[in-house]
């Protein structure tokens, strides 16, 4: 990625900014001497008027990273973080019946090696999700074992069907530019349709429309009719196609982080030590004057050169801005909304569903029933046998009216039917998170571009607001929705500050990051059935002018036998 175009028309103010001079009289601070800021301009603030380089809003992965980046490279940034915690859609719960549970983002695997790298670096060891035995696939009040990413689909026809919709995704997502989706020769025709619409027009049958269905829910949390289907594309693509978004091995579930995800912010957190200041939501960013000037709901006062605002685009609308900001990104940040999810782990005394053969992933295709999609959860050393499950997009918005027993009650029915155990209704802890309710988060996984947003604001996502820049893992070009955005996100906005103060030049803000040794990548390979057989269509296409075809050489036949056509 280094010298990759930012795709977005902006080109990274390297001019070095003008002097300090004295600030407007509604925000000046008692004077009491000279300071220096960290590029050796003066300041004529005291240490005590919380004066940095860079403010950072949001203390989740994206955040942290880019003060950290920001703080290694001799720069000055504190962190404004509005909950009394870090992490952000991160959230790792300790407590005696868990150890430790992640209710937040967890998940990690190949090529994601950016937070690889981080979690190497703060000696947090990865573990893989147990995959050992069959995964299970429940439809029809049937559950059926199966091994490998996808469940089999034995009827001939649901089998073309199936495998033309995932090839045809992951064909449609070569012609998209990662950096700039919005600049895909089909953008605007893609974006006005919905996944919905698109499922529509590639499936032929109920059955592949309905994973379908499901694996748009898995992915982004929302609803097929709600996304883009130019965004939905993008964002498969930019996770490496739909092998590596939907598999556990070798995809993005593969792994996760021994101890708990969480620690990787904690980790930031204390080497930024008393820069993170929790508790302290903003409530309005000012740029009319020489330094930028923030101010938490606390009524605290921070003041510096730039401000990286590292949270969800659609909690921008808790800040006022001064002045205004630009129409399109204004009006952005009121079409993004978050996807819909509540995580629910289910604790055993035993792992009863290695016992029948189960790994614990079960692929659960029925309306009636609260999750979408489990995975185990038990401890690596095979300590608090758990399950993992999802509730998804509609079904979370239809459950959260229920108490959390309730919920707990309808979860272990459903495991029960599709394992085939009466030990399934008897667990021993639960834990949930709701992220629908989160002030601060507004939502989870990501945020989502319904149709015909794409084209018309994307290219604002990540472009600057005068000394304002944009983080947070929306704003990613790999694994956005992801942990692995995250850090990117945070760490490429660190490097355009840094380009702005003329410390970098603008061919280093964007940087590739080296293979992980540790979780290496392996690609997934196609059989020539699978690029090859045909679609539904394409088949009774094909089956039509044969039949025509030999209608046609029948009826000659019998004309020539009757004498009807010339011998000769």
């Amino acid at each position: 990625m280094s010298g990759r175009s930012l795709g977005r028309g902006w080109v990274c103010p390297c001019a070095r900014p003008a002097p300090l001079t004295q600030m407007r009289s509604c925000v000046r601070p008692a004077f009491s001497g000279e300071r220096t800021l960290s590029d050796g301009s003066p300041s004529t603030m005291t240490s005590s008027s919380n004066t940095y380089d860079v403010i950072v809003v949001g203390a989740g992965i994206s955040g942290l990273s880019a003060a950290k980046l920001l703080k290694a490279s001799g720069l000055n940034p504190v962190v404004l973080e509005a909950r009394n915690r870090v992490g952000g859609r991160t959230f790792t719960v300790r407590n005696k019946e868990t150890k430790w549970v992640d209710l937040g983002g967890a998940y990690v695997g190949p090529t994601q090696n950016r937070i690889l790298r981080l979690a190497k670096e703060y000696d947090i060891k990865t573990y893989k999700v147990n995959e050992q035995e069959s995964l299970v696939h429940y439809v029809n009040g049937k559950s059926s074992p199966f091994k490998g990413s996808f469940p089999p689909m034995w009827n001939p026809i649901v089998m073309l069907d199936f495998n033309n919709l995932f090839r045809t995704m992951d064909e449609m997502g070569k012609e998209i530019p990662q950096e700039a989706p919005w600049r895909a020769p089909h953008a605007e025709e893609w974006d006005k349709l919905s996944m919905q619409q698109l499922f529509e027009k590639i499936c032929w049958t109920s059955a592949v429309r309905r994973f379908a269905t499901l694996f748009v829910n898995v992915n982004v949390t929302s609803e097929p009719h709600e996304v883009s289907a130019l965004w939905f594309l993008w964002y498969v693509k930019q996770c490496g196609g739909t092998m590596r978004i939907f598999s556990t091995t070798n995809g993005g579930q593969e792994r996760k982080f021994l101890g708990g995800s969480g620690q990787i912010s904690e980790g930031m957190a204390k080497e930024l030590g008393e820069r993170v200041k929790l508790e302290s939501p903003v409530y309005r960013i000012d740029q009319t004057g020489d330094l930028v000037v923030v101010e938490t709901v606390n009524k605290e006062t921070y003041m510096a050169r730039y401000v990286i605002v590292a949270t969800p685009p659609g909690l921008n609308l808790k800040m006022h801005f001064s002045p205004e900001l630009p129409p399109l990104r204004n009006q952005l940040i009121h079409r993004v909304p978050m996807g819909s999810v509540i995580k629910c782990m289910v604790y055993y005394k035993e792992n009863f569903w290695r016992k029948k053969g189960y790994c614990g992933t079960m692929v659960i295709e029925e309306e009636g029933a609260p999750i979408g999609l489990t995975l185990d959860d038990t401890k690596p050393d095979g300590t608090v046998p758990a399950i993992m499950g999802f509730i998804l997009a509609r079904k979370s918005r239809k459950l959260v009216s229920l108490t959390k027993e309730e919920r707990l009650k309808r979860i272990c029915e459903i495991y029960s039917r599709v394992l085939g155990s009466e030990e399934a209704l008897h667990p021993v802890h639960y834990e949930e998170k709701n992220w629908c309710e989160e002030e601060y988060s507004g939502g989870c996984y990501t945020a989502y571009f319904p149709p015909g947003i794409l084209t018309q604001f994307g290219k604002v996502l990540r472009e600057p607001v005068g000394r304002l820049f944009f983080a947070g893992t929306e704003t990613a070009t790999e694994w956005s929705g992801y942990m692995e955005g995250a850090v990117q996100a945070g760490e490429r906005a660190a490097r355009e500050i840094m380009c702005a103060m003329g410390k970098i030049h603008q061919n280093q803000v964007w940087q590739p990051e080296a293979e992980s040794m540790d979780v290496p990548a392996l690609p997934f390979h196609t059989t020539f059935w699978e690029r090859n057989l045909p679609s539904v269509g394409g088949l009774l296409r094909f089956m039509g002018v044969s039949s025509f075809l030999s209608v046609a050489a029948a009826a000659g036949f019998v004309a020539y036998k009757k004498g009807l056509l010339p011998h000769s």
